[in-house]
């Protein structure tokens, strides 16, 4: 199937942005959970591009492969498609700025050996992050003999803290420069991030801080005008379908099991059913919360074996589900 062919089947109905930015407060899984998403958007045949800007490595980890290079290499297969995955590299991605608008060359190279490239992403931070939103935006636009070469591009972004300034980076540099190189590749990257092409999905865990982190980072790309799409709940755990539970009962459970029903086992178990109650209780209750946001829902399910690559195919075909 080739990679102009816009995005069809389950996977391209319900995800129907071309960049799909994934982010979530820290330890939330958005990592996973944005490699899951490729995976998902490269079934049946297309072809995804999953990229991480932070220079973790968490790609290469999570599918147990070398650490990626400045360079898109194809890290998975599935159903006919294929993932390539890019680490964005700020230093790399400012000489390439400069050998494809200045023309540079060599002497863009040059600059590196001085320390020049250091220092100007150290005395302007922002300009970092130009570098890295622009990446991802040629990506996602890159054409190939008149054909996208990507169906989509997964962007695994920062965490909540900090994506509002990360992807509005690039309209305060437009809105700083007067003309230019700088002043229209910013523009093009502003605009792409504000169109329907771009969805910003939210990972959070059903815990206290988690959500009020997405609740405000919801918040504050609305202000911005960035587009919103999913809030992706990971790590969800599937509730008791249990009501109040007495001492008395649980002993007459576990003796009509042929279990011991000594009161030190059946305080110690009465115990575990009160606290997950209350957990239970709590998760509805952020359920409520997140649902209260008005935006599409999405739960995925707790992985108790660890992150690998079948839990990853796991995750990939949940989001395949999705309406």
């Amino acid at each position: 199937m080739r990679a102009d062919r816009e995005p069809a089947g389950p996977a391209g109905a319900a995800w129907p942005a071309r960049l799909h930015v994934v982010t979530g407060k820290g330890g939330t899984g958005k990592t996973t959970v944005a490699a899951a998403l490729a995976l998902a958007l490269a079934a049946g045949g297309r072809r995804t591009l999953l990229v991480e800007v932070e220079g973790r490595q968490g790609i290469a980890q999570l599918f147990d492969t070398e650490p990626l290079p400045y360079e898109e290499r194809r890290i998975a297969t599935v159903d006919g498609g294929e993932v390539r995955a890019l680490a964005v590299d700020a230093e790399e991605a400012l000489l390439e700025y400069l050998d494809m608008f200045y023309r540079l060359g060599a002497a863009g190279k040059a600059l590196r050996k001085f320390g020049a490239i250091d220092f100007a992403t150290t005395i302007a931070p922002g300009l970092r992050d130009v570098l890295l939103t622009g990446k991802v935006k040629e990506a996602t636009t890159r054409t190939s003999g008149g054909r996208r070469v990507y169906d989509a591009v997964v962007l695994d972004a920062p965490p909540t803290g900090r994506i509002g300034r990360f992807l509005n980076v690039t309209a305060e540099a437009a809105r700083l420069a007067k003309v230019g190189p700088i002043k229209t590749q910013s523009e093009g990257v502003a605009a792409l991030l504000r169109s329907p092409i771009t969805a910003v999905h939210v990972v959070t865990l059903l815990e206290e801080m988690p959500v009020q982190e997405s609740i405000d980072a919801i918040a504050e790309l609305t202000g911005l005008g960035i587009p919103v799409g999913r809030i992706m709940v990971n790590a969800a755990r599937r509730p008791l379908a249990v009501g109040r539970v007495t001492q008395a009962e649980l002993r007459r459970g576990l003796a009509a099991a042929g279990l011991a029903a000594d009161r030190t086992v059946v305080t110690g178990l009465y115990a575990e059913v009160r606290d997950q109650l209350v957990r239970q209780s709590l998760e509805e209750s952020l359920r409520t919360d997140l649902a209260e946001l008005g935006r599409p829902l999405v739960e995925l399910p707790l992985l108790p074996d660890g992150v690998d690559r079948a839990g990853l195919d796991t995750l990939a075909e949940a989001l395949v589900r999705v309406t």
